[in-house]
């Protein structure tokens, strides 16, 4: 008889850390983008020369969108595709190995200066590369075709990562160029597709169980799939000619589709519960973010990093921790509320993203973001380190 995904994890013998995929993906992406905020602040100020071949911001940006988001996306797929397809996780010292990979991708960036100039690009896309077949053969083996999309956002996302590497090392200020700019589109547009999934479910689920008559609409309906296709053609262009004065105006169309798909989604209904309202004030960044970007175009002054954060910090920084909140306590046997660490760990990573909006003002807000920030992912180390590091308790 096969084993469930239970007694597999049950017969690992090995670190309680390497029984899921989620626990050392999510407890060492907070650790990483801590310590990476700790390591650029001081780049930033010139008081450290980084030993990387990337400039200190581009390292930053790299690091943040392809070395900490692509250790989450790694603990949520290999936590997610298991219930989609009915197979068993990856458990043990195969996920160790696959952890391993993504350790030495943040290593050989970091001191990519020391190293021949092929080595480091090569390190860091293995991960992605690994992980991308490993869950192309779960979908093919369980036949769940409908999830390819994800698989076909991770492969663009990978791809944007490979660009970043040859911009950077011809020369050209990767930090504002095309692979992060592809890289951040198809992080957006992941957040568009599975948060699309989530929040609404998340939110019936809740709204029911208190009695709440208010019901949000079902997750992709037709209005959702025509935002979801309007996004790729949008973002698309914004990748390609991020400039014009029609892409700006297009992404101000952008966010208000996504605002109106959100309030289908029954959001101020959602404010006594943290664990929920984190989740729809991530998602409202998406908008925000489009909105403020369009209007730097059309106003004549684009590319600001202030507006770009919107949806790098904001969208993508909050969404993640939401759901590695989230899933930290569901799969680790622990009610689905936030205590009081939790949502001082929202409110910290959400004034950090304020505080980076506007440290164009003054540069002692970017300084500000920084230590809210470091809180912020710094606290979640600590509060959810624990019950990550040890086995889920037996009922």
């Amino acid at each position: 008889m096969a084993k469930t995904s239970a007694e597999q994890m049950r017969d690992w013998q090995g670190p309680a850390l390497f029984s899921f995929g989620f626990r050392p993906f999510f407890l060492f992406a907070a650790l990483w983008v801590a310590l990476a905020m700790l390591l650029w602040l001081p780049a930033l100020s010139g008081a450290i020369t980084l030993p990387t071949r990337f400039g200190a911001v581009s390292w930053h940006a790299h690091e943040f969108l392809f070395g900490y988001l692509g250790a989450v996306l790694a603990g949520f797929l290999l936590t997610a595709v298991p219930n989609w397809t009915g197979r068993l996780p990856m458990v043990g010292w195969r996920l160790a190995a696959l952890f391993a990979l993504w350790v030495a991708g943040r290593v050989a960036v970091l001191v990519s200066d020391h190293l021949p100039v092929a080595v480091a690009p090569v390190i860091d896309l293995a991960f992605p590369l690994v992980l991308g077949g490993l869950i192309l053969r779960e979908i093919v083996a369980g036949r769940n075709w409908r999830n390819l999309i994800v698989l076909a956002l991770l492969a663009v996302f990978t791809l944007a990562n490979g660009i970043f590497h040859l911009e950077a090392l011809t020369g050209s200020y990767a930090a504002q160029g095309f692979g992060l700019r592809l890289g951040l589109a198809t992080g957006i547009m992941m957040i568009a597709v599975i948060g699309g999934r989530i929040i609404p479910s998340f939110t019936r689920n809740w709204l029911a169980k208190e009695n709440d008559p208010a019901r949000p609409a079902p997750p992709m309906q037709r209005l959702d799939k025509l935002v979801l296709l309007a996004s790729i053609l949008i973002l698309v262009l914004w990748v390609l000619r991020p400039f014009e004065p029609l892409t700006g105006a297009l992404l101000l169309a952008f966010g208000g589709l996504h605002l109106v798909r959100q309030v289908r989604w029954q959001p101020f209904h959602t404010l006594r519960e943290p664990m929920l309202w984190v989740l729809h004030a991530a998602y409202l960044f998406v908008p925000l973010g489009a909105f403020a970007l369009g209007l730097d175009q059309i106003m004549g002054h684009p590319g600001t990093a202030g507006a770009q954060h919107l949806w790098m910090a904001g969208a993508i920084g909050l969404m993640t921790l939401a759901v590695m909140t989230r899933a930290s306590l569901g799969h680790t046997g622990q009610a689905l509320t936030a205590n009081r660490a939790t949502v001082a760990i929202y409110l910290c990573l959400f004034g950090a993203v304020l505080a980076r909006f506007w440290a164009s003002l003054h540069l002692g807000l970017t300084h500000l973001s920084g230590a809210l920030w470091l809180a912020a992912f710094l606290g979640f180390v600590l509060a959810y380190g624990p019950s990550l590091l040890r086995p889920k308790p037996e009922k």
